[in-house]
């Protein structure tokens, strides 16, 4: 029902909109972006879902992770994760972040993080960040702070601030 591809440059504009439709101009004001402005997404971790076949064939979800360190430890962010709202249910989302995650994994990453919705994100392994363990750079509903481990025992290390990875954070200096 899906077909899932790496992104290109050409898909952008669509994804933009899909943003936008998804999330609307809010999107730009909540923390996670806080850790994209300035940083730049994995390329080999930013997929594109397609529905539909010939002149019916559209863009009905994204996904990207962003490099982060995570209370010290090197990790990622996944987000903004999107779908078309009327496929919103349909196995969409978890199948982008399904292959997102295997192949982070592959490539060696370790811990990721997300905020978002608790019971959503459980369904492909998130839990919830226990309170006071890690903050994030600006309010956010500790709730909704979630983590995924890749290699069992990657999280016990992490506490303190998520952060963009150094040399980010001293190129926006």
């Amino acid at each position: 029902m899906f077909e899932i591809e790496a992104e290109r440059p050409e898909h952008g504009p669509a994804i933009e909109a899909l943003l936008d439709l998804s999330f609307g101009p809010g999107r730009y004001a909540k923390t996670a972006q806080r850790l994209r402005e300035g940083n730049r997404p994995v390329p080999e971790l930013c997929y594109v879902a397609f529905s539909g076949e010939g002149a019916e064939r559209h863009m009905v979800g994204s996904l990207s992770f962003w490099p982060v360190t995570i209370g010290g430890v090197p990790g990622l962010m996944l987000g903004p994760l999107a779908v078309e709202p009327k496929l919103r249910g349909k196995g969409c989302g978890i199948k982008l972040m399904e292959k997102g995650l295997a192949d982070a994994k592959k490539l060696g990453y370790r811990l990721v993080i997300l905020v978002g919705d608790a019971p959503y994100y459980a369904r492909v392994g998130f839990g919830p960040v226990p309170p006071g363990r890690l903050t994030m750079p600006g309010p956010v509903d500790p709730a909704r702070l979630l983590y995924r481990e890749l290699d069992i025992g990657a999280f016990a290390r992490a506490k303190g601030p998520i952060t963009k990875p150094q040399e980010v954070a001293q190129a926006a200096s």
